[in-house]
Formats: C-alpha cells, sequence, structure tokens
C-alpha cells in the first residue's frame, strides 16, 4: 500500500530557468541510471525475497519509496526549470517570451536546432518533463536487474547506486544555480547512504560468494591469464590469495601453451587450493539444502497469503 505526500522529501528549487539543464536532468528521471530504474528495480527485486529474507524485503522496499519521492523530486526541479516555456508553448496569439529570452536569433535558432534533436520539451510534452534520457530515448524495463538470487542482486544495487552517484556528480558540473546543486548533492548523498545499507545487507547473507548455489571447479578458479602483451602488470588480482576463496592465484604467462599441454585444459590438476572436486559437491549440496530449506520454511504450500493484517487502535496495518 502506497499513501503519497504531496510534500517532497527535500525541498526542491532553482533559482532561474534553465531549459537546457532540465534536458540533462532527464537523465535522472528516465535514463538508465536514473531513479525511475532505481526504484523498478528494487520494487521488483523485492518480491523473490519477502519469504526466505523478510527483512531485505523490508529494506528493498523502503529504499525503492524512497527511490519513487526522488524521482518526484528530479521530476519537480524538471518542471521549475522549464518555467515559462509551458505557458508560452501555449500562447499561439504573441511572440514567445522565452524566445527573446534566448536573446537574440543565434540563440533562437539553437534552440530550435536542440528541440529538433530532442524535442520533448517543445513539441511532445508541452514543457514538462517526460519519461526518457536527455537524448529523448524512452524508459524501458531493460534496465531493471533482477535475478531472483538476492546477493547477485544487492551487488548490482551497490553497482547501481555507484552509477547513480556518479551521474549526479558530473551534473553538478553543468549548472550554475545554487538552489540546483543543492538538490542535486541531496540526492547524490542519499546514492552513497544506500550502497552503504545494501552492502550491509549483502554481508548478513552467509555464505554470499559465489552467487547462486553451485561452487565453481577448482582448476579454474585460480588461474590468471596473460591474455595480452605489453605492460603484463601485477596485483593483488593475480598474485597473493583470491579475495574471496581464499586461493593462491596461478600466473599463466603463456596462455597458449597452457591449453596445449592440458589438452583444451581438460587435464588439469587443481593448484594453489585446498578445494577439491569432492569438498566442491559436499558444499554444492549443503547450501541447496540450505536455499531449499530457507523458501520452503517460508512459503505455505496452499492458502497463500501475502500479508496479515490485525486491528490496531481501530485502524487495520499490515505486519
Amino acid at each position: 500500500m502506497f499513501y503519497h505526500v504531496k510534500e517532497l522529501q527535500f525541498n526542491a528549487r532553482v533559482s532561474k530557468p534553465d531549459p537546457k539543464f532540465a534536458r540533462l536532468l532527464l537523465e535522472q528521471f528516465g535514463g538508465s541510471n536514473g531513479e525511475l530504474k532505481a526504484a523498478m528495480q528494487y520494487f521488483v527485486q523485492a518480491f523473490t525475497a519477502k519469504n526466505p529474507y523478510p527483512d531485505k524485503y523490508d529494506l528493498l522496499m523502503d529504499i525503492a519509496t524512497e527511490e519513487f519521492s526522488h524521482l518526484e523530486i528530479v521530476g519537480a526541479t524538471i518542471q521549475m526549470l522549464l518555467g515559462g516555456v509551458n505557458g508560452e508553448l501555449k500562447n499561439a496569439t504573441e511572440e514567445s517570451e522565452i524566445m527573446k529570452l534566448l536573446d537574440g536569433t543565434a540563440a533562437k535558432e539553437d534552440f530550435i536546432h536542440e528541440a529538433i534533436i530532442n524535442p520533448q520539451f517543445g513539441v511532445l510534452t508541452g514543457g514538462g518533463p517526460a519519461l526518457t534520457d536527455s537524448n529523448g530515448i524512452p524508459w524501458t524495463a531493460a534496465y531493471v536487474n533482477a535475478n531472483g538470487d538476492l546477493t547477485a542482486d544487492l551487488r548490482s544495487n551497490i553497482a547501481a547506486e555507484s552509477r547513480a552517484k556518479l551521474v549526479y556528480e558530473y551534473l553538478m558540473k553543468f549548472t550554475d544555480d545554487p538552489s540546483v546543486k543543492e538538490t542535486l548533492r541531496f540526492l547524490m548523498t542519499r546514492e552513497i547512504a544506500h550502497y552503504q545499507m545494501f552492502e550491509a545487507a549483502l554481508a548478513t547473507i552467509q555464505p554470499n560468494f559465489p552467487p547462486g548455489i553451485l561452487q565453481g571447479d577448482p582448476r579454474y578458479s585460480n588461474l590468471y591469464y596473460n591474455m595480452s602483451s605489453g605492460m603484463d602488470a601485477t596485483g593483488p588480482w593475480n598474485q597473493g590469495t583470491s579475495t574471496q576463496l581464499g586461493e593462491t592465484w596461478q600466473y599463466i604467462e603463456d596462455p597458449l601453451q597452457h591449453v596445449m599441454d592440458s589438452n583444451g585444459l581438460t587435464n588439469l590438476t587443481p593448484t594453489g587450493t585446498d578445494r577439491t572436486e569432492k569438498s566442491v559437491q559436499q558444499l554444492n549440496e549443503e547450501l541447496s539444502k540450505l536455499r531449499n530449506e530457507e523458501i520452503t520454511s517460508a512459503t505455505a504450500e496452499i492458502d497463500a497469503q501475502w500479508s496479515t493484517y490485525t486491528k490496531t487502535g481501530g485502524l487495520i496495518s499490515d505486519l
């Protein structure tokens, strides 16, 4: 159940109209890293988390709902940045004041040129925001990542918050309006907060690597192939111990010879790891049983009911 409060979460303001920046800000309204993408991604992910991880369901729904409020902030800011455009487009008998504001023929032609490339403000929406990115590409559900495995989904969300944070950071470079910058800084900061929430939630799911259930083949999980000529850089990604499995990286200097000597990698023996095929199969069975029990114990076989309602103080609340 959603309940809309008409006041914005953050008091968005603008100092002056700026149609050009309004166009850029569409990235966070209907773009691939925008607020609608985030809201829908976390909303969709929440459904598969409801029974096995009710606490994560609560987290995802809370953040999804906040992202909808951020979408409203972005839309309101775009509308204010378009101040004057909407009314002037409706003024069919007078010369448009927005054209006068553009200060001369050259500026007017530039505005018309931008409208041809990206016409939504001028000829499609009548001076309001549209669910597109800054180039007029419509929002699509293809932006949403939801794999049904919470550890994978939370990692996707951490990446999504990182990208959205960067977009706000870049956007701030293209406006000199202090009020708009303040709004963008608030939205950017909430991306940082959400990143940490998802990271903390991921850490509470153990084991959480690799995503899913099946373990990797110990013959291949710690091999680093030198697949390009040149600098041959080294670091903790190909030397020392791997971050999750605790295996010793095996640096393969000559991948072609390695493939030839191993008959296409079929005659390899695990090296630099304590994992064996037997231990892998055992973990597969244990984790499969664990995840199955998590789902089964939280899911009724018949008469399924999503919510439980109780009367509290004369009102019905969803627990």
